[in-house]
């Protein structure tokens, strides 16, 4: 049986753990060769043991919200394999801490990371493609964006994070439009697994326990298929959305679009929007958030 990404070059940011390792592995056990990222040696460890396993990969160890190391990134996937056909942005930190606490260093890291890492690769790679579409080459290509359910539907104690993650799915959606024209699709997942970062939440640690008998519902490898699947040709008819994944569930995020409305003919005088907006609230599907959580 022919393997769903058989031949495809990939780019995995932060694959050297979590999720982004997953990623690299089930990518490459679908026949994609790999170019694994990450800011430290445990990119080369994931890139040999998919060697090892019979998959081709190397490692690439660098800062994607870096813009000239995200070109040379690029750059580099090209260069070893002779072309790029996927970019899975998978890169991002996290500094939990409520609003009143954070500090700027601690809001600047993680828009950096996570906002400015996905963005910076995309940028590049996207020229790529348009170059090679202007020449008249044939284009399949598949980024792959790591949102957040924190960025979908927010939450306590990460307005940095769930603002980077919201930055990334208006990002899919927009870039989604942009490069239709090239050949081009653009998604995201809101993964929720077990990774050091989440284990790293108190409020989810419970959750993120393994099991000690039956499905590991957070194993962070239950999201790969999502992705593998996302990256490759068969996707091509699929773009500018958002996919939660958990476990063995996979559901599509149903927002970004207009909701009830109330309308006049005329300006609103002010002592009517109390009674329009409190009617707005009753109609819309999105319920209230939780104070005080």
């Amino acid at each position: 049986m022919t393997e769903i990404c058989e031949d495809r070059v990939v780019v995995v940011t932060g694959a050297g753990q979590g999720l982004g390792r997953e990623h690299a592995l089930a990518l490459a056990a679908e026949g994609a060769r790999v170019v694994v990222n990450d800011l430290g040696e445990a990119a080369k460890a994931v890139a040999e043991e998919i060697t090892a396993n019979g998959g081709t990969a190397v490692a690439d160890l660098g800062d994607v919200s870096d813009w000239a190391y995200a070109e040379a990134l690029v750059a580099r996937a090209v260069g070893e394999f002779g072309t790029l056909d996927a970019l899975v942005n998978n890169a991002g930190i996290n500094r939990d801490r409520m609003l009143v606490s954070m500090t700027e260093v601690e809001w600047d890291q993680v828009l950096r990371v996570n906002l400015k890492g996905h963005a910076a690769p995309l940028r590049h790679a996207a020229a790529y493609w348009r170059e090679r579409s202007k020449q008249g080459s044939p284009v399949a290509a598949r980024i792959v964006n790591t949102s957040s359910g924190a960025g979908l539907l927010g939450s306590v104690g990460q307005g940095n994070y769930g603002a980077a993650k919201a930055g990334i799915a208006a990002l899919t959606v927009t870039a989604a439009v942009e490069l239709s024209r090239y050949g081009v699709t653009v998604n995201a997942i809101a993964p929720s697994a077990r990774t050091s970062m989440t284990e790293a939440v108190e409020a989810f640690a419970d959750k993120m326990r393994v099991p000690e008998q039956g499905f590991d519902v957070m194993h962070p490898g239950n999201v790969s298929p999502l992705v593998v699947w996302l990256a490759s040709v068969d996707a091509g008819d699929v773009t500018g959305r958002v996919f939660e994944s958990e476990g063995g569930v996979i559901s599509i995020a149903d927002g970004w679009q207009h909701g009830p409305r109330e309308v006049r003919d005329r300006r609103w005088n002010p002592a009517e929007i109390g009674p329009a907006v409190r009617s707005l609230i009753d109609r819309a599907r999105v319920p209230a958030p939780v104070y005080g959580a």
